[in-house]
């Protein structure tokens, strides 16, 4: 499977100032195969530690920061020989042990020759207990689900993603037909990499699905593992009320949607461990559209998606014949998944951070806005072809600086107003003007 965070990898090798890299993520998203596979083909040999239930490795880093000694032990461990610049020294679920998170500034000042990459799913969380997180130095990078053009590549469709790639507005029109269906197969599969190497061996959707479940439960798991019970219940709370948020034509985060009453201070504490443990995105609401946005974020009104669009299914119950083929009940949900997908794929394959703008009496709303280089987006998502877009026009006519494009399954086209770029097409940010 080919993640396009590989190239990533290699540039960091090779920079001449390299420091130690941390490689965030989701759990599930394939952090250590990936760094695996790094090593095994732009190194001489890998030593790979997994410090989660090793007492015997965490040991080492508790009894301080001698660097020699670490990589005695490392080399004991794993019973490779480690040398400078050959040997890539993988420390897994490095959350388990917070010394062996901070052995990486002494990695970096005084041993800058070994090439050490740290993998961590709740990281987010770690740097919060006083672990000594080695600000300043370390690299780090951040690894999400596949994106829809990984997953192209995954089916045996590069060509189709090349096609993305090159920007042929006219020629990647006359191939909806081809990327429409492969789009509503991502939809229900998603890009967590092991629902998209289930659904490859046999090509059935309801492999990818049991995968989904799986690793949902385990993030229930993580979550009753790491918080307190009360914590754990409120937590869990917000979590599974996500598809139910969604699914409401203002999608905005309600606490009393959650149960009558409800008060944000009990679950607050929860939703920001989700989003720090990387298994949901936190989109805030922001009061105007200028440059930089997040100062005029809102930290009280927020959309919650999820990591994934195909977690997103499996926990709303949807089934294959609903996402693939279509269906008139399915109407209402199905732009709940799209913008998910709109979502993900800012994240993971635009490298944006996403916000929403809503009217302060009014229903107007733009579904996303986000900070390119020197302009700022507004976005509209629609789940096919309906082409209304009133919310974006007006918006638009009073912020007449920002550039406007709608995400639809209509062909590309330029307006005076503003774009419509295909939702197969949208990580090509050079159609969105």
């Amino acid at each position: 499977m080919e993640r396009f965070l590989m190239d990533e990898l290699v540039v960091w090798k090779n920079r001449p100032r390299r420091k130690p890299l941390i490689l965030n993520g989701a759990r599930q998203a394939g952090k250590t195969w990936l760094l695996k596979e790094f090593g095994k083909t732009q190194f001489e040999n890998v030593a790979y530690v997994n410090l989660d239930d090793n007492p015997r490795m965490r040991e080492q880093f508790e009894l301080g920061y001698d660097i020699p000694r670490i990589v005695s032990a490392i080399q004991f461990e794993t019973g490779r020989v480690v040398s400078e610049g050959g040997t890539l020294i993988v420390l897994d679920e490095i959350q388990a042990c917070p010394k062996a998170l901070t052995s990486l500034k002494y990695f970096c000042e005084e041993a800058p020759g070994y090439v050490v990459a740290a993998a961590g799913s709740l990281l987010g969380i770690t740097v919060h207990e006083g672990s000594g997180y080695p600000v300043g130095k370390v690299n780090t990078l951040d690894l999400y689900p596949l994106s829809f053009r990984e997953f192209l590549v995954a089916t045996g469709n590069r060509l189709l993603c090349d096609l993305i790639d090159t920007g042929d507005a006219s020629l990647i029109n006359s191939f909806s037909s081809k990327f429409v269906p492969l789009l509503r197969q991502y939809y229900y599969v998603g890009g967590m990499p092991e629902a998209v190497s289930v659904f490859l061996e046999r090509g059935l959707l309801e492999d990818a699905r049991e995968v989904q479940l799986d690793i949902l439960r385990g993030y229930e798991r993580d979550i009753s593992k790491h918080l307190s019970r009360t914590e754990t219940e409120y937590a869990l709370a917000a979590w599974r009320s996500i598809p139910s948020h969604l699914g409401r034509e203002n999608k905005k985060f309600v606490f009393s949607h959650i149960a009558s009453g409800a008060r944000a201070r009990n679950y607050q504490a929860g939703i920001t461990w989700l989003t720090q443990a990387g298994i949901t995105t936190l989109v805030r609401r922001i009061s105007k559209p200028g440059i930089p946005l997040a100062p005029y974020a809102d930290d009280t009104a927020f959309k919650l998606f999820l990591v994934d669009v195909g977690l997103l299914g499996a926990m709303a119950g949807l089934d294959k014949e609903t996402v693939v083929g279509g269906s008139e009940i399915f109407e209402e949900f199905k732009g709940s998944l799209t913008e998910q997908y709109v979502c993900q794929q800012l994240v993971s394959d635009c490298g944006l951070t996403p916000y929403y703008w809503s009217a302060e009496n009014s229903s107007g709303e733009i579904d996303f806005l986000v900070q390119g280089s020197n302009s700022v987006y507004a976005i509209e998502v629609k789940a096919e072809e309906n082409l209304r877009a009133k919310s974006l026009r007006s918006f638009k006519e009073s912020h007449p600086k920002i550039k406007s494009v709608r995400f639809s399954l209509s062909g590309y086209r330029e307006q005076d107003w503003m774009r419509n770029v295909p939702l197969y097409a949208m990580s090509d940010m050079g159609l969105w003007g």
